[in-house]
């Protein structure tokens, strides 16, 4: 975990050093069996930075993207306000979250900027954008 300058004080800061993050872990990543390597790093509220790769499994539905094992991450030091999402991938056109994946980020917000990366090629969009009706458990 980073702690990186708040986007309210220097936004493009702020992204570009999510960016840095998650391509250095898309690195790591395990994907013997796509051969696709994804990177994540998510920022929260506090500052705080956590980042994530995609590890593959052969029975592939135990598979964990990159976005969510940064939410885990996220999770596990006790952060639950995350306001930005960089996913790094290969090739030239950035690639979207999965469905999955945007869910679970729903989970801990209604909306944050999400930012794709692929190359020198970027694309900005909102997680609301991306998952306009997210399901919400009511809890009552």
């Amino acid at each position: 975990m980073k702690s990186i300058p708040a986007p309210s004080s220097s936004r493009d800061r702020a992204i570009d050093a999510l960016v840095v993050a998650a391509r250095e872990v898309r690195q790591r990543a395990y994907a013997p069996y796509s051969k696709y390597k994804v990177g994540a790093a998510i920022l929260t509220r506090s500052g705080k930075l956590y980042t994530g790769c995609n590890v593959e499994n052969s029975s592939f539905g135990a598979t964990i993207c990159a976005e969510r094992a940064a939410v885990m991450k996220m999770i596990s030091a006790d952060e639950r306000d995350p306001i930005a999402c960089v996913v790094v991938t290969g090739g030239t056109e950035p690639a979207s979250p999965c469905g999955m994946c945007r869910q679970v980020l729903a989970e801990f917000a209604d909306d944050m900027r999400i930012i794709l990366v692929a190359g020198r090629n970027r694309k900005e969009t909102t997680l609301a954008t991306l998952l306009p009706d997210a399901f919400r458990f009511d809890r009552g």
